[in-house]
């Protein structure tokens, strides 16, 4: 899996995914330049929703040789529900796994997700929406200026094409009502 090229990379997570059978969609500043403006990054985050069985076998898949990965950290985080990480030591890349989180936005999240290409690769992605919404948490947890940046480019491009009422549901939801609101502030003109 070690590899310099970030297509090859992405095409080998993917593989390994879906031979493991799990769930899985792209989300973070990847999902952020598929539906808004480009930035640099050099992690992937990538929200996954596994059985126990079905991680053990995405883990087994790993060659320990190429990839940094800690089994019993990632088996931690499917029981805490938070995530884990992976690192091509190689590249340097990092892949954060997101274990899906266990309340109603995310389980949803995850059923909308759709598909993109990403670096030529064609993977399951966050909807414009929702990577808006989950950034918008980003921000509120971080008070973080980047990710109502993210937001404001993602406005900026996509603008009539957003399901505001969905976003405005979650960001009532969610209490994310002063992110939402400085975020359109930024958007441009």
């Amino acid at each position: 899996m070690s590899t310099d090229d970030p297509a090859s990379l992405l095409r080998a997570i993917k593989r390994a995914l879906e031979e493991a059978g799990i769930p899985y969609m792209v989300v973070g500043s990847f999902a952020g330049m598929v539906h808004g403006e480009p930035r640099t990054t050099y992690d992937l985050d990538i929200v996954i929703d596994p059985s126990t069985a079905a991680l053990d076998r995405l883990l087994a898949g790993f060659d320990a040789e190429r990839v940094y990965v800690d089994p019993d950290v990632a088996r931690e985080a499917l029981r805490r529900r938070s995530m884990f990480n992976l690192v091509d030591m190689s590249s340097g890349w990092k892949i954060d796994f997101v274990i899906r989180k266990d309340r109603p936005f995310s389980v949803e999240e995850l059923a909308r997700r759709v598909h993109a290409q990403i670096v030529e690769v064609d993977v399951a992605v966050a909807t414009a929406e929702d990577t808006i919404i989950s950034k918008l948490e980003w921000a509120k947890l971080a008070s973080s200026e980047r990710q109502l940046a993210d937001v404001a480019g993602i406005l900026g491009v996509r603008g009539t094409d957003l399901d505001v009422a969905y976003i405005e549901r979650w960001v009532e939801e969610l209490d994310l009502a002063v992110q939402w609101q400085r975020a359109r502030g930024l958007r441009p003109s």
